[in-house]
C-alpha cells in the first residue's frame, strides 16, 4: 500500500505550492497530461495552462510532459507549452522515469511527478523514488481501460487508505 501514498495531494495543478517544491530542492516537474493538465478529450493547451507553465519556467523549473499517451497526442501540447515531452512512458514502469533522470542529468531528489492516477503516476514515481504529487482528475472522461479497470481499482485503494487514516479523497495536504 505504501507505493500508492503520494507525498502531496492537492485539488489540481493550480493549487500546488510550487515555491515549497522549489524550497524542497525540486528542479524538474514531470506532468502527466490527460486529466492532470487538461481533460482527456481536450486537443490543445488552454490559456490557463500556458500561463502556469510560463510561470513555472520563470521559476527555473524544468518541465516535462510525461505521458502514456502517444506522441501524436502530446505533440500539440509540446508546441504550445514549449516543453520537453516523453510519450508512451509506460507508467508505472521505472524505465521512462530513469530515462528522464539520465537524459536531463537529475538526481531522484530533484524530480517530482504530478498526476491524477494512483496506479500510474503515484505508483511509478514511488517505485523509482521521486516525489509524488496527486491531483484530482480534471474530468470524468477517461480512456476505456482507465475508466473500467484502473479507476475502480483506484477507488478500492482509496477506501483502504481512508479506512486506515492514510489518505482521504478531497482532504488535501502538502
Amino acid at each position: 500500500m505504501d507505493y500508492f501514498i503520494p507525498d502531496m495531494y492537492q485539488k489540481s495543478i493550480y493549487h500546488i505550492d510550487y515555491n515549497k517544491l522549489q524550497d524542497d530542492g525540486i528542479k524538474c516537474l514531470l506532468f502527466d497530461l490527460d486529466n492532470t493538465c487538461v481533460p482527456y478529450k481536450d486537443k490543445e493547451a488552454n490559456k490557463r495552462l500556458i500561463e502556469l507553465f510560463e510561470t513555472l519556467k520563470d521559476m527555473d523549473f524544468k518541465l516535462v510532459i510525461f505521458s502514456n499517451a502517444s506522441k501524436k497526442r502530446i505533440t500539440p501540447f509540446k508546441r504550445a507549452l514549449n516543453v520537453d515531452c516523453l510519450a508512451s512512458a509506460h507508467k508505472p514502469f521505472k524505465n521512462s522515469f530513469l530515462k528522464v533522470l539520465k537524459l536531463f542529468n537529475y538526481n531522484l531528489s530533484d524530480v517530482a511527478i504530478i498526476g491524477d492516477q494512483l496506479y500510474k503516476d503515484i505508483l511509478g514515481g514511488n517505485k523509482v523514488g521521486i516525489k509524488t504529487i496527486l491531483v484530482n482528475p480534471m474530468s470524468l472522461d477517461d480512456m476505456i481501460v482507465t475508466k473500467y479497470i484502473f479507476r475502480p481499482l483506484e477507488n478500492k485503494m482509496y477506501k483502504k487508505m481512508e479506512k486506515k487514516g492514510i489518505l482521504k479523497k478531497g482532504k488535501y495536504y502538502e
